[in-house]
């Protein structure tokens, strides 16, 4: 670190994004400007012939962006990150394993379950050059006023959240993914999306405290690598100031003990575009107190931003030495240690099925035997929900075309009628729902549909609970456990 320059340690904190395939351009720009490495978006992920992740193209890419990341004979790797939490945030398609929304494990209550898919999830970037993914999501979630988390937390309740969050965590590491946990100070009880605007945490610190942060407490107290910081402006820290550029949240942050890399959420969305142009947010974020800027707007203009404010004193260089230090530190420390379990694409589709067996949940109807009389038929969702569903169903021997009627509420979707509701992403729409019986399901892979067709055709029982309130519906709600 000592003999770098200002430019190469401006470059270490800099984590890019780039559109399109034009890889050779990215690398370019990873060599001039000294850059961490980069993040893979999904309009860089190469397809092949039907529409699939082509998985040695992907892996020709990161290795691409890795050399180009060592080009400078910095001996520590370069950051090839992805954001890849399953459910809805998920980069990287098939025949990679999809995985169930992180609200799965808060419905299927079980650490060891939630570990053991961190690891599986993981293992699975690991062929594809990955070191960073951008998960868990350990937010807790206030329910459907919160409109950016939902389904992506794992509980309302801040110990569960941070018991499966850690845990989720522990298994990654245990593949050799770096973790980041997020969004520091909390997104999920705000009622703005940040991708779009600005939100408000209006809440004291008192409450924070208790809520939003005991996930994160948690992780720093597990030895958490990287902690993520959202786009929030928390009046009780700083007004009107997002928290990823805000110095009093970078010293809450500190406070709990944390140790390790500070990253920002994506500096190119508009809560932080739309107020600060140019590279100004990049030098705002770095001089209070982040480690790693992720997806500035315009990379070249945040790396020129970062040396002319060294120059003329405005940022000082030991807040950019530290920073890079701490960069450099954590991908040494993975490349020492990481075990580097990969794992074949698809691999995991097993303990994809298994969370969601566990995590199925039944609101309203009964809790054994059949569901439906040998026969259903299907309404709602997307048309590849409905065929995932039909395929389950005939697996799981149902007949189609007649019988109840199986209402899909998919992301987003509002209360169905029916005979039966359900609901494949976040739970809240059940309570508008009129269908008699309500099921929550957390996903639509096909492991979650079998989940699902297994209890409507009474060969499986749906051992889920809520993971958060659903109107009058309080969190717990599900069918009583055996004995």
């Amino acid at each position: 670190m000592a003999a770098m320059t200002t430019e190469q340690k401006a470059g270490q904190v800099l984590l890019p994004f780039f559109k399109g395939k034009d890889v050779e351009a990215q690398a370019a720009l990873i060599e001039r400007l000294h850059l961490a490495g980069s993040i893979i978006m999904g309009d860089n992920v190469p397809l092949d012939a039907q529409g699939r992740m082509d998985v040695q193209g992907m892996a020709a890419i990161n290795q691409r962006l890795a050399q180009a990341a060592a080009a400078g004979g910095r001996p520590w790797p370069g950051i090839i990150a992805v954001d890849q939490e399953g459910g809805q945030v998920a980069r990287l398609g098939p025949p990679l394993t999809e995985w169930p929304t992180p609200m799965s494990y808060g419905a299927a209550g079980s650490a060891p379950l939630a570990k053991d898919a961190g690891q599986g999830l993981a293992a699975e970037l690991v062929p594809l050059g990955f070191n960073v993914d951008f998960a868990p999501d350990t937010d807790v979630t206030i329910g459907p006023r919160d409109p950016t988390i939902g389904a992506r937390s794992m509980s309302s309740d801040p110990g569960t959240a941070a018991s499966l969050g850690v845990a989720f965590s522990q298994g990654m590491l245990a593949a050799g993914v770096l973790p980041a946990v997020k969004h520091f100070p909390g997104h999920g009880s705000v009622t703005v999306d940040s991708h779009v605007n600005l939100p408000v945490q209006p809440a004291p610190l008192a409450e924070l405290s208790v809520r939003d942060w005991k996930p994160f407490e948690a992780a720093i107290a597990a030895g958490s690598p990287m902690v993520m910081t959202g786009h929030i402006a928390v009046p009780a820290l700083e007004p009107g100031v997002p928290a990823s550029l805000s110095g009093p949240t970078y010293a809450a942050l500190r406070g709990l003990g944390f140790k390790g890399v500070a990253v920002t959420d994506a500096l190119n969305m508009g809560a932080v575009a739309k107020q600060y142009p140019g590279g100004t947010a990049a030098v705002m974020a770095l001089a209070a107190g982040a480690d790693l800027l992720l997806m500035p707007a315009d990379v070249g203009q945040a790396h020129a931003g970062i040396v002319q404010a060294v120059a003329s004193g405005a940022l000082p260089a030991e807040r950019l030495d530290d920073a890079a230090r701490r960069v450099a530190t954590m991908m040494v420390w993975n490349s020492r240690t990481a075990a580097k379990t990969g794992a074949p694409a698809g691999s995991g589709a097993a303990l994809s099925a298994r969370i969601s067996a566990q995590a199925v949940t039944v609101l309203t109807g009964a809790c054994s035997g059949p569901l439906v009389p040998g026969a259903v038929q299907v309404a709602g969702g997307q048309p590849a929900d409905r065929a995932r569903f039909e395929a389950a169903a005939t697996r799981a021997g149902l007949a189609l075309g007649s019988g109840p009627v199986v209402s899909l509420i998919g992301f987003g979707g509002r209360g169905a009628g029916g005979d039966i509701a359900v609901a494949l992403d976040a739970p809240w729409p059940l309570q508008d729902s009129t269908a008699p019986v309500k099921m929550a399901l957390y996903g639509r892979s096909d492991g979650a549909f079998d989940a699902l067709a297994a209890v409507l055709a009474g060969k499986a029982p749906a051992p889920g609970k809520l993971p958060a309130a659903v109107g009058g519906f309080p969190a717990g709600t599900g069918c009583p456990s055996p004995n």
